[in-house]
């Protein structure tokens, strides 16, 4: 079923170099939004991701999409854009974008700028998991 029918489609942002707990949780709230979700997870391209955190991922994205293509909470994988964010989401023309509570780069006038493409879309901000445990910044120090 589609649109008319039951299920949703969820779109989430990320870079998961790695995957812990607070991803797996991140996951479960996004599938929480709608009774019948399909999720859909961008994985963030590593350019994308040293222009943000001014470094690169320890894991290349194709390395970062075959991890999240393995976990069982995740329906679709894709890589995001790397000069444009929206033509990846307006692919997939999600009903329902999740944020994490932390993500704040690409997502000033994200609505807005999705309507005017024709995706209109319920952005959602996800609550945080343990925020001071699962980082991976803080649990790579930990190691």
């Amino acid at each position: 079923m589609s649109k008319k029918g039951v299920d949703k489609k969820i779109m989430v942002f990320g870079t998961f170099d790695g995957l812990h707990k607070g991803h797996l949780n991140f996951f479960k709230q996004a599938r929480l939004l709608h009774q019948f979700p399909i999720l859909v997870v961008s994985i963030a391209r590593d350019k994308n991701v040293f222009k943000i955190k001014g470094k690169y991922p320890e894991l290349n994205e194709r390395a970062r999409m075959a991890l999240i293509k393995k976990c069982a909470l995740v329906d679709k994988v894709v890589l995001s854009g790397i000069k444009d964010h929206l033509p990846h989401i307006t692919r997939e023309h999600p009903d329902i974008i999740a944020l994490g509570y932390d993500q704040r780069d690409y997502v000033r006038n994200l609505k807005k700028d999705l309507k005017n493409k024709g995706v209109l879309v319920r952005i959602a901000r996800l609550k945080p998991f343990k925020e001071k445990k699962y980082k991976n910044h803080l649990l790579k120090t930990k190691r």
